[in-house]
C-alpha cells in the first residue's frame, strides 16, 4: 500500500507532532508499506535550521518543501509562514503520484483541507489525525472572535475535512465529543492517544546524573515543565509558584523546550533574579530518557477552555518513567483520568490560580522524595500497545478499544 504522509514538522524535528509521525511513517514502512512524507525544510521551532531536501530514513521517502521561516514573535509572522507552508506542500500534492491513503496531521492548522482535496481527485483514503482542533483553539485562545467572517470561514474548512475523511484519529474521549456535536458520524471517529516513546525513553538512572551535573542541579530537587510552552499551557500559576520558593534554595525549577511562551518564562526568570530556574531548548530524542529522569517531580499544565481541544502528550511519557506529576488545569481531562490510577503520592491535581495549593504540592513531594513508580497505566499508552492500533486503522482494519475502563470513563 502507498501512504502519503502530511506534517509540518518530521524526523528529525523533536516537537511531538514530528516524534509521533515519524513514529508512524517507521512502522508502516516496517510493515511493508510504500511510505512518502511531505514536510517542511525548516525546523519547527528553530526556523533558521534546515533540513535536506530529500532523505531515505528507516524505509521513508521525506520530501521538505521551502516555506518562509519568520518565527512565532507574532500571530501574522506564524500565519504567514503556514501560509506559504500551504503553497508549497500544495505544489508537491500535485506532482506527487497517487497513492492509496493521505494522512494528515495538524500542522499547520487545517493542512487536513489539502489532504481532503487531493484525496478526493486522486480517488484516495483519507485519514485525518487530529493531534489538536482548530479554528477551536483560537476561538478559545481569544485569537478569533465567534462570528467573525474568519471564524467562520475556517469552520467550514474543518468541517470539509471532517467529512471527506474515512477516518478520524483523536486522541482523547473530549475530543470526540467535541467533533461528534460537529454532526460528523460518530462510526469514523476512532480514539487512540498519542503513545509513550517507551522504545527509547525509559528511565534512565546513570543519564539522571549526568544531566543534573551537566546543568548544575547536582543535590537540589527538580520540578520541571518539559514540552511546549504556549498559551494553551498557561504558566503564570506555576511561576507565581517558582517565585515564591525563591529562597529555598535546595528546590530547583528546570524548563524545557520551546514554544511562543518559552522566552516569557526565561525574561520573567531574568527579570526576578530567579538563580533556581533552569530554561534548556527542546532535547532530542536520543537524550529525553536522561532530561526527563533528571526530574523529581514533572509538571503538566492545561488551559480551562482547552478539554478536547489540545492534548499535552507529556503525561504519557511521565506515566511510562513512573515519575510524581503535579497536573494544573482543569477537570475533569484527559489527564486527570490518565493520573487516576496513580496514587496520591505521585499525582497533584491543582487549578489554575491555586498558587499556594502549587507550592504545597511541591513542598509535599519535596518531603515525600519518592522514587520512580511503575504505572499500572504505562503498558496502556505505551508505543508498542498503541501504534500497531494505528497502523491498523490506515490499513483499514478497526482499531481495538483496549484502554483501561478509567481512561475511556465518560
Amino acid at each position: 500500500m502507498r501512504v502519503l504522509i502530511l506534517n509540518q514538522a518530521f524526523y528529525p524535528d523533536v516537537v511531538s507532532t514530528a516524534q509521533h509521525a515519524s513514529d508512524l511513517a517507521a512502522e508502516l514502512a516496517a510493515r511493508g508499506h510504500d511510505v512518502r512524507v511531505i514536510a517542511s525544510r525548516r525546523a519547527y521551532d528553530n526556523p533558521e535550521v534546515l533540513f535536506p531536501k530529500r532523505e531515505s530514513w528507516r524505509g521513508v521517502t521525506i520530501e521538505r518543501v521551502p516555506c518562509l521561516g519568520l518565527g512565532k514573535k507574532a500571530r501574522w509572522r506564524r500565519a504567514a509562514s503556514f501560509a506559504s507552508y500551504f503553497l508549497t506542500c500544495s505544489l508537491a500534492l500535485a506532482l506527487a503520484p497517487r497513492c492509496d491513503a493521505i494522512v494528515a496531521l495538524t500542522s499547520p492548522p487545517l493542512i487536513s483541507v489539502l489532504a481532503a482535496f487531493f484525496a478526493r481527485i486522486r480517488g484516495s483514503r483519507f485519514v485525518f489525525w487530529v493531534m489538536d482542533l482548530n479554528p477551536d483553539e483560537a476561538l478559545a485562545a481569544g485569537w478569533l472572535r465567534e462570528r467573525s467572517w474568519t471564524a467562520r470561514c475556517l469552520e467550514r474548512l474543518l468541517r470539509y475535512s471532517l467529512v471527506r475523511a474515512d477516518r478520524i484519529v483523536v486522541l482523547d474521549r473530549f475530543a470526540e465529543e467535541r467533533i461528534a456535536a460537529k454532526r460528523v458520524p460518530s462510526h469514523r471517529i476512532h480514539v487512540i492517544p498519542p503513545w509513550s516513546h517507551d522504545r527509547v525513553v525509559k528511565y534512565d538512572r546513570p543519564g539522571r546524573e549526568a544531566f543534573r551535573a551537566e546543568h548544575g542541579l547536582e543535590g537540589k530537587f527538580v520540578v520541571m515543565y518539559s514540552g511546549n510552552h504556549s498559551p494553551c499551557h498557561p504558566l503564570d500559576t506555576l511561576l507565581e509558584a517558582v517565585a515564591q520558593l525563591a529562597r529555598r534554595p535546595e528546590i530547583a525549577f528546570c524548563f524545557v523546550g520551546g514554544g511562543s511562551e518559552f522566552g516569557k518564562v526565561c525574561a520573567f526568570a531574568r527579570a526576578r533574579g530567579l538563580t533556581s530556574v533552569v530554561c534548556l531548548p527542546y532535547q532530542p530524542i536520543e537524550r529525553l530518557s536522561s532530561s526527563l529522569s533528571a526530574a523529581d517531580l514533572q509538571v503538566v499544565v492545561m488551559g480551562d477552555p482547552f478539554v478536547g481541544i489540545v492534548h499535552p502528550c507529556k503525561v504519557y511519557n511521565i506515566l511510562g518513567l513512573g515519575s510524581p506529576v503535579l497536573y494544573i488545569g482543569p477537570s475533569p481531562s484527559h489527564i486527570t483520568e490518565a493520573l487516576s490510577a496513580c496514587p496520591p503520592t505521585h499525582a497533584f491535581l491543582r487549578r489554575h490560580g491555586d498558587v499556594s495549593g502549587v507550592v504545597a504540592s511541591i513542598l509535599a513531594s519535596f518531603r515525600a522524595q519518592r522514587s520512580a513508580l511503575q504505572s499500572g497505566l504505562a503498558h496502556a499508552y505505551s508505543q508498542e500497545s498503541l501504534l500497531p492500533r494505528m497502523c491498523r486503522l490506515i490499513e483499514f482494519g478497526e482499531a481495538e478499544e483496549a484502554l483501561p475502563a478509567k481512561a475511556d470513563a465518560a
